[in-house]
């Protein structure tokens, strides 16, 4: 709709709810419990709502628009906020001007630059925070290990620097999605210590080295750890045999929500929920999962500096849907119990220092769509079975000791395939019978068409033959028809 919007509409003193937005609305004094006109291509600025104690909203949905210029505050009541998918720039200082209560706060998607400002102590109440897909940089404030009530935390894909942000107070988080950054130095211990809700730890794309703290074998309920695009090196901890969550096949949510906050004015009650989402990165792409998040169970540690035989205990995360552990310098074999994974979606073993054979069981895994093997020291045949037949020939290459389909190469002592079972019959087939059969086509047919051909009164003879049967059986037709012709009036 827009921008002629009934004029009735602006007689109206009492409206709660509105899902799309006039030209003139910022002029006219109205009270909303609930306002929302997200997913629209609503255009311009938004007014500066510390200018007037007017604007008294409860919930702010203007997600996915076309909204642009700089914000300059928010309205002086509001507990919900959701401005992402826009066009916002400038700094976003004015957020410690912003009241104490907001609970849900999401600036994701914009063009917001500039540093976090230092005032996150006054958010006590936050319990959801994105500033993901934006240009803000600098370091981390050390005020948000203030943030005690905070869920799920999101500053991916900016540019921010420095170490880990402390954030070992903040006990109740469940997400932490710090991937596409340039954040260094170690991943904290404390995380396994003082977080045990995470269920989501994104730190792809960032600069983190060392080892992997084996207290992170204490995030119980983890679900997604991504360690992906580092430098971190060492070994495995075979402690991750620890993350019950992905011991077990099945989740109990299909998304990732926090809790349920009844909003409370003198309107009246509603509840809010904020979901989690969450950028994958999922068979060579990148995708946005919301309402399955919490059906997605992942481990990545690839592109980092990882060495050392793979632990046998990753055999028992049976609920894994996705394992990618590429472009690493793990050595040793394969283990041979890769095949208690049957929920395998994804698995990337390329570019290490894998030898020995594929495991046998490794074809038991039904469910594979993608499976990469690529750039090993793997030999031997590849154990048969139609999930492993079925990927292409690149999904081995770089192993020169494998053979077997789907390669092009056979395996030593390898029969070559047979064709079609010959018979005795098959052993009259030879060349001498297809000579006999040509000879034999060309003197029966010249036998008859040379005679017609050299002799005329012969050719008219024939040709005689086949006018007269073509009447015989052309009058006989005709008296048959009429016969039936009478019949059927008769």
């Amino acid at each position: 709709m827009g921008p002629h919007f009934p004029k009735w509409l602006r007689t109206q003193e009492s409206i709660a709810l509105l899902d799309t937005i006039p030209d003139w609305f910022w002029d006219k004094y109205l009270n909303f419990v609930y306002f929302n006109i997200s997913h629209n291509q609503i255009k311009g600025n938004l007014p500066n709502f510390s200018l007037s104690s007017r604007f008294i909203f409860a919930t702010v949905d203007f997600s996915s628009n076309h909204l642009e210029g700089p914000l300059l505050s928010l309205p002086s009541s509001v507990f919900y906020v959701d401005l992402s998918g826009n066009k916002f720039s400038g700094p976003i200082s004015f957020l410690c001007s912003v009241r104490v209560g907001v609970y849900h706060l999401d600036l994701s998607s914009n063009q917001l630059s500039g540093t976090l400002p230092d005032c996150w102590i006054k958010f006590e109440d936050l319990a959801f925070l994105n500033l993901a897909n934006n240009g803000l940089s600098g370091t981390i404030p050390h005020s948000f290990g203030s943030l005690r009530n905070i869920l799920a935390l999101s500053l991916s894909n900016n540019s921010f620097s420095g170490e880990f942000p402390f954030l070992r107070n903040c006990t109740r988080l469940t997400v932490i999605d710090l991937q596409k950054n340039a954040l260094s130095g170690k991943i904290p211990d404390w995380i396994g210590e003082s977080l045990p809700n995470l269920v989501i730890l994104s730190l792809q794309s960032n600069k983190f080295h060392g080892n992997i703290p084996f207290q992170l074998c204490r995030l119980v309920n983890i679900q997604i750890l991504d360690l992906s695009s580092n430098n971190i090196t060492g070994t495995i901890p075979k402690c991750v045999k620890n993350f019950t969550a992905l011991s077990q096949e099945r989740s109990s949510n299909a998304s990732i929500t926090n809790q349920l906050t009844p909003i409370v004015t003198t309107e009246g009650s509603f509840i809010v929920e904020s979901v989690v989402c969450l950028w994958l990165t999922w068979k060579g792409g990148e995708y946005l999962y919301k309402n399955t998040l919490g059906l997605v169970k992942s481990f990545d540690l690839s592109v980092n500096k990882l060495d050392g035989v793979v632990p046998e205990e990753i055999m028992s995360l049976v609920g894994l849907i996705a394992l990618n552990l590429s472009r690493n310098n793990f050595s040793g074999t394969i283990p041979p119990k890769i095949g208690q994974l049957q929920l395998l979606d994804f698995l990337d073993l390329s570019r290490n220092q894998f030898s020995g054979e594929i495991p046998l069981s490794l074809s038991q895994i039904n469910r594979l769509s993608v499976m990469d093997l690529s750039n090993n020291d793997l030999w031997g045949k590849i154990p048969t079975g139609t999930q492993l037949q079925s990927f292409n020939a690149a999904m081995y290459a770089g192993n020169p000791g494998l053979c077997g389909l789907p390669l092009p190469n056979k395996c030593p002592g390898e029969e070559p395939a047979q064709g079609p079972t010959t018979t005795k019959e098959d052993e009259f087939i030879t060349l001498g019978f297809y000579i006999s059969l040509t000879l034999g086509f060309i003197a029966g047919f010249w036998g008859v068409c040379g005679t017609l051909v050299l002799s005329q009164s012969r050719r008219h003879a024939y040709f005689n033959f086949l006018a007269n049967t073509r009447d015989r059986i052309y009058v006989a037709t005709m008296i048959n028809f009429a016969k039936l012709k009478q019949w059927f009036n008769n």
